[in-house]
């Protein structure tokens, strides 16, 4: 990625502070976006794609290192950089435990500070790649998922936690037909139709089929995480 394409977030209470640092990236080509706090800097998060945070531990209403547990409980992945005025060893330990990815202690050089922006987001650049690839190439592959349940429809595989499940032909039709679509609900006529491509007469054997599925993919089928009935209506995969 091109820097121009890098945002970066500042959540510092010092104005003075904030603005400084934001000049300096922004001579850099990084697109930044302020916050005085951790509320605000959640507040951001919220309504742009942020790359990198840069994060002062003491602050008003919400402090650097709850705003950190915050953002990490939301599957806020870019790398933190925190700030702080104390250099007591704890205090950076406190830090990087709770979600931090590295430390800066006050004052700091601004070549320090931008080196460490780099380096994080080389590495984060590199990680979104990975990604976009994996992603990729799952669609390729043709792999539907659903919590821990994993369908190959090229290879006619199901996987359960990385733990391979042996369907039978049909039963996988039917595990597929709802994977490839979540949360919707397909009526027993539907499913027959659909996986034995003639009219629909009687439909109990797709109440046997599924049970037979769930008692293969569910830990608790009395119970099931993955295939729902919708009493009166039909069956559905759940999203997850």
């Amino acid at each position: 990625m091109e820097k121009e394409t890098y945002h970066i977030l500042i959540v510092e209470d010092d104005k003075d502070i904030r603005e400084g640092i934001e000049i300096y990236l922004k001579n850099q080509g990084y697109t930044v976006f302020q916050a005085a706090d951790g509320i605000e800097g959640l507040a951001v998060m919220k309504k742009e794609t942020i790359h990198l945070a840069i994060v002062d531990v003491m602050m008003p209403r919400m402090d650097g290192i709850s705003m950190v547990i915050r953002m990490r409980e939301l599957n806020y992945e870019f790398p933190v950089i925190m700030l702080s005025a104390k250099s007591e060893e704890v205090d950076k330990i406190m830090g990087l435990n709770m979600g931090a990815d590295d430390y800066v202690t006050k004052p700091f050089t601004t070549m320090e500070l931008l080196a460490r922006v780099n380096s994080h987001l080389r590495r984060y650049g590199r990680f979104l790649e990975m990604k976009d690839s994996q992603s990729r190439e799952l669609e390729r592959e043709k792999i539907y998922t659903s919590g821990g349940l994993e369908v190959h429809e090229d290879t006619v595989e199901v996987f359960l936690d990385g733990n391979p499940v042996k369907l039978t032909p049909t039963e996988f039709k039917i595990l597929l037909l709802l994977i490839k679509s979540p949360g919707r609900v397909f009526s027993a006529e539907e499913i027959y139709e659909r996986v034995w491509n003639e009219q629909a007469i009687n439909t109990d054997t797709i109440m046997v089929h599924v049970r037979k599925i769930r008692e293969k993919i569910e830990i608790n089928p009395r119970e099931p995480k993955y295939l729902k009935v919708v009493w009166g209506v039909g069956y559905k995969i759940e999203k997850q």
